[in-house]
């Protein structure tokens, strides 16, 4: 367990995925510039280190350009663009990311994506190699550095652009996956490894993994985990919540929004499916670890849920396994964040992990 304070980090609905009854569609909640960005500038305004900016296709609004708009309308908060690899040339994404980076005055983090391309599927196999050349490219060029590199899906040899980032150095990549390809390129090319919610030994496990994964290549990572939060002013309260939360819920209707994602079929969402289909009549998995959210999303399927003392000692029981940051989102967006930002990280020691 490090001994710096940990990253805390919200979530800008930028895919569709808010609501006041989970699964049931909100035209006020729908992704759009203004929605996104109060998240946004409200996240910064409760003090968070850090926002995930999420990219989708069919669903919600382009995370790219959003992060050049709300780059010039925030000042602290940094900002964790997600990037699916493949979708654009390595040496254009490099100036478009160094361009948003001076933009947001150094506040740029990058959150690697390996999902299939719309519309262009490709095996597990060929598709994280895409990612690793993608990320080699990038991160040299980010660098200032020229590169010469000849890959299966890369054959670039160029001098950087003569626009670079506001440190010189390329941003940090946040990466997340479960299958072996996906651990083997963040162990040899992420800086962050991401997990989704887990019971606080499964997170243990993976940080352990993970580690040893990275020493064999002669790397270290730091490592993240994106979860929902329920928090209230008592733990009777939030348990309500839960339950309103999905009180409207209809199981076709879940369902069909969990196939939409592209990440649907993916090894980390069986963990997902599997930790929900262990836990109590309840929903939880363990104490304070409620798996409901699962039922109508793709991705990230559970929620840390209690009083403040409780989301604050499951929070610290996931830091002693191992965890440097945390990307926090809950339902409503704008109201959750509010909620946790007044009732727990007032009073929790958190800090940016890199600074601009």
């Amino acid at each position: 367990m490090s001994t710096a304070p940990p990253e805390i980090a919200w979530f800008s609905a930028l895919c569709d995925d808010d609501y006041e009854f989970l699964g049931v569609p909100d035209p006020t909640l729908t992704s759009t510039w203004e929605h996104c960005a109060d998240i946004v500038t409200a996240a910064e305004r409760n003090g968070f280190d850090n926002v995930l900016l999420p990219s989708g296709y069919a669903l919600g609004i382009d995370a790219t350009a959003f992060a050049a708009g709300i780059a010039r309308r925030t000042n602290r908060i940094n900002l964790l663009l997600a990037v699916r690899m493949g979708e654009l040339w390595p040496p254009q994404l490099a100036r478009q990311l160094a361009t948003i980076d001076r933009m947001a005055a150094g506040r740029l983090t990058v959150n690697i994506i390996s999902s299939d391309l719309p519309g262009a599927p490709l095996p597990s196999a060929p598709r994280y190699q895409r990612t690793r050349e993608y990320m080699t490219v990038l991160r040299t060029l980010l660098d200032g550095q020229p590169v010469d590199f000849e890959g299966e899906f890369v054959s670039v040899q160029l001098d950087p652009p003569r626009i670079g980032t506001a440190s010189g150095h390329c941003p940090p990549f946040y990466f997340g996956g479960f299958s072996d390809d996906a651990k083997h390129t963040a162990a040899v090319a992420a800086d962050v490894f991401l997990t989704w919610p887990d019971t606080v030994s499964g997170v243990a496990a993976t940080v352990s993994e993970m580690r040893e994964r990275a020493a064999a290549a002669g790397r270290e990572l730091k490592f993240g985990l994106r979860s929902h939060v329920i928090v209230r002013s008592t733990n009777a309260e939030a348990m309500d919540a839960t339950r309103r939360l999905v009180s409207q819920l209809d199981d076709d209707a879940g369902a069909a929004i969990r196939s939409r994602a592209l990440d649907s079929a993916s090894v980390g969402v069986q963990r997902q499916a599997a930790l929900r289909a262990g836990a109590d009549d309840d929903g939880f998995a363990e104490d304070g670890l409620w798996t409901g959210i699962g039922r109508a999303r793709s991705g990230a399927g559970a929620a840390i849920v209690g009083d403040p003392d409780e989301v604050a000692a499951k929070l610290d029981a996931y830091r002693a396994a191992g965890i440097d940051a945390f990307i926090l989102s809950g339902y409503p967006h704008l109201a959750e964040c509010d909620l946790f930002g007044r009732l727990v990280l007032q009073t929790m020691p958190h800090r940016p992990l890199w600074q601009p």
